[in-house]
């Protein structure tokens, strides 16, 4: 299926709440030294871009890209919304995330994710792209809740 992609000025009350969900959710399940879910206010720092995947006018998901620097950059706030997970809203966000981070000319990806079994499916959906376990970057620390990954451009 495809979705309209675009880029989103966090503006919109259905992006505030799916990125409130997100939030809440990985402070409900991840401990407070772990969380590195960001909320709406620090997703408009302006070396963060942020998609949103709509059907029509229903907001499926959302993704954004953060710069690190010249050479690389993460992925931050993956999210499907609850009704349009499984139908490959994930997937089509990632192929436009790393299709924007090769445009960007970027020659590297990373993103942490959680290591418990609520965050399997997001694991297996980043190694069948091919991301990799790599030791944390940025101002991530070694932390048994996290996994870190990367992608070779």
């Amino acid at each position: 299926m495809t979705y309209r992609i675009t880029i989103d000025d966090l503006t919109g009350p259905a992006i505030a709440a799916l990125l409130q969900e997100h939030v809440d959710q990985m402070r409900a399940i991840t401990p407070p030294e772990s969380k590195h879910a960001l909320d709406l206010d620090s997703l408009r720092a302006p070396d963060i871009t942020l998609w949103t995947a709509h059907d029509g006018d229903h907001l499926l998901g959302c993704g954004a890209l953060k710069h690190l620097d010249p050479t690389s950059a993460e992925i931050k706030s993956m999210r499907t919304a609850t009704t349009a997970q499984r139908r490959g809203v994930a997937a089509a966000l990632l192929t436009h995330l790393i299709t924007e981070a090769r445009n960007r000319n970027y020659r590297r990806l990373y993103l942490e994710t959680g290591s418990g079994d609520f965050f399997h499916p997001a694991r297996t959906l980043y190694h069948r792209f091919g991301f990799q376990p790599c030791e944390p970057f940025a101002d991530y620390k070694t932390d048994p809740n996290s996994v870190h990954l990367t992608l070779t451009l």
